[in-house]
């Protein structure tokens, strides 16, 4: 008996201390767990707060965003409408892109031709012209002086208003010269026409003329150019005159007064000079007869020659 107390003295404090170092250790497990669930707990708290603080963040710029685009949108409009008002007050002047820009351009064309009986004529021809596209001012010169004879010289002063893309409506009046004539040598003569560019090309004037002593005269000028090469270039041309009515001292006859129909061919040295030659053909119906000249009847020749254009 005294050995079996002792025996089961020491089984009952192994077992007792078995016991407490288990429930020791489940309180340790279980503080340790409670720990873990705890910061777990912490760390989803921080978390959900600073995602919250970045949603107002977000939220923050986007208001700030709204507001500065509301404020720029405003500035842009209140510009545009002070641009539209100061456009109000003083309007932009586009005429010089649109053809409202003056120009000049000065042609000088001089010719001798000779005719079958070796008869020898110099015809010069002064064109020039200033304006703008819509409005321009035309100053045309001839003279026109045959062999061992005195020159005719005719002088035409022109305004020049655009009534269509191609055409031009002119007014003015032509001063003439004609050593010829005893009495009368000086005429001042109305004039009325068109000026502008034809079906198929054709340059054209043409103008009604109106002077003393029931003097009424249409004259036609048309030309086109044929390019050979961009510098050889054939112009046949055409320029004639109707008499409507003369009752001057030195009248020609009504109708058909005068053609010329002819054959240029130049070459363009630039577009500055241009020298060319020239064969045509011609038509002059004469005169009436009053008491300063005898009547004359038509004449038909031929011409040949050759001259020189400028242009500035």
């Amino acid at each position: 008996m005294r050995i079996i107390k002792p025996c089961i003295y020491t089984v009952l404090s192994l077992a007792l201390a078995s016991v407490t170092q288990m429930t020791m250790a489940q309180d340790a497990h279980h503080s340790m767990s409670m720990l873990a669930q705890h910061e777990s707990h912490s760390s989803h708290d921080s978390s959900h707060q600073v995602m919250q603080t970045g949603i107002k963040s977000s939220q923050m710029e986007h208001t700030v965003e709204h507001v500065e685009h509301v404020e720029h949108a405003e500035h842009a409009n209140a510009s545009s409408i002070a641009s539209r008002a100061a456009s109000a007050q003083h309007p932009v002047d586009h005429k010089r892109e649109h053809g409202g820009q003056i120009y000049q351009a000065t042609e000088i064309d001089s010719r001798w031709l000779n005719n079958a009986d070796g008869s020898g004529s110099l015809k010069t021809e002064i064109e020039s012209r200033i304006g703008t596209d819509e409005n321009k001012l035309f100053i045309k010169l001839h003279a026109d002086k045959a062999e061992s004879q005195d020159a005719d010289y005719a002088a035409q002063l022109m305004y020049s208003r655009m009534i269509s893309d191609f055409w031009d409506a002119q007014i003015g009046a032509r001063y003439r010269v004609d050593e010829h004539q005893v009495t009368d040598k000086e005429q001042l003569d109305a004039a009325v026409g068109l000026h502008g560019l034809a079906p198929y090309f054709f340059e054209t004037d043409a103008y009604l003329y109106l002077g003393a002593d029931k003097q009424v005269s249409f004259s036609l000028e048309t030309e086109r150019d044929l390019l050979l090469t961009q510098k050889l270039i054939l112009k046949p041309y055409l320029n004639l005159d109707v008499v409507l009515s003369d009752d001057s001292a030195y009248a020609q006859k009504t109708g058909l007064s005068s053609v010329w129909l002819g054959l240029e061919t130049r070459y363009e040295i630039n577009k500055k000079l241009m020298p060319f030659i020239d064969v045509a053909y011609s038509y002059e119906k004469g005169n009436q007869h009053t008491a300063w000249q005898a009547e004359t009847g038509s004449e038909k020749q031929w011409w040949y020659g050759a001259g020189l254009r400028l242009k500035f």
